[in-house]
């Protein structure tokens, strides 16, 4: 069978919470108003985009204007085409940092991503962004089941995530989505204890890849 890791980090799971219905965030490790306040345009920009009037388009010109631009956030989320995170957010270009790995592992080359982000570009806000119907995911549980995890770097991938995967949670249709979930969790708990004392703020979230929707999950 799969390893169990007890895991301390990872939120309950708590479906349906809209981050329409949440807005900002208040206080958390390492939270202050300036990234409080980019989280807050980061949910409004979702509304924008999930009622189809988004601010932004992506041109030329707005790469040029962005050659000298600081980013405000950064966004670790999964390599899945569904979720371009600009689009999701109807941000402008230079605006966010999109680090991205299967499932939003955290390994040497994101972690590393992340570590510029804040140390050399001054981002202030780490969200860490799951997405429904993850095939990394899928085949996390699906491999759990079977108790094998599959060969090469997808075998990598689907052991970072089986902690994540409770005990006696394989059956079911909403399986994937509850692993997802922890899964975000998991690495957003990483990512406050490793950044937290530095003042940056870590959000985590779920991207619906059917409706558009992000819910905020902590």
């Amino acid at each position: 069978m799969f390893p169990q890791v007890p895991d301390p980090t990872a939120p309950p799971y708590e479906p349906g919470v809209s981050v329409v219905a949440l807005g900002p965030v208040g206080s958390d490790v390492g939270s202050d108003g300036g990234s409080d306040a980019v989280l807050a345009d980061l949910v409004a920009g979702n509304a924008r985009f999930v009622s189809g009037a988004p601010r932004y388009g992506h041109s030329v010109v707005a790469a040029r204007a962005a050659a000298d631009r600081l980013p405000s956030a950064a966004v670790l989320t999964c390599m899945d085409a569904r979720v371009p995170v600009e689009a999701i957010f109807d941000q402008d270009v230079g605006t966010l940092v999109g680090i991205r790995a299967a499932a939003h592992v955290l390994d040497r080359a994101t972690l590393a991503s992340v570590e510029f982000a804040v140390g050399t570009l001054g981002v202030g806000l780490l969200l860490v962004l799951g997405h429904s119907r993850c095939a990394a995911v899928g085949a996390a549980v699906a491999a759990a089941r079977a108790g094998v995890a599959p060969p090469g770097n997808r075998g990598y991938v689907v052991e970072e995530i089986w902690p994540a995967v409770p005990e006696g949670a394989l059956a079911g249709p909403d399986v994937d989505d509850v692993v997802t979930r922890r899964h975000t969790g998991r690495v957003a708990g990483q990512l406050r204890v490793m950044f937290g004392p530095q003042g940056v703020r870590v959000a985590s979230g779920h991207y619906d890849v059917t409706t558009g929707r992000v819910t905020l999950l902590g």
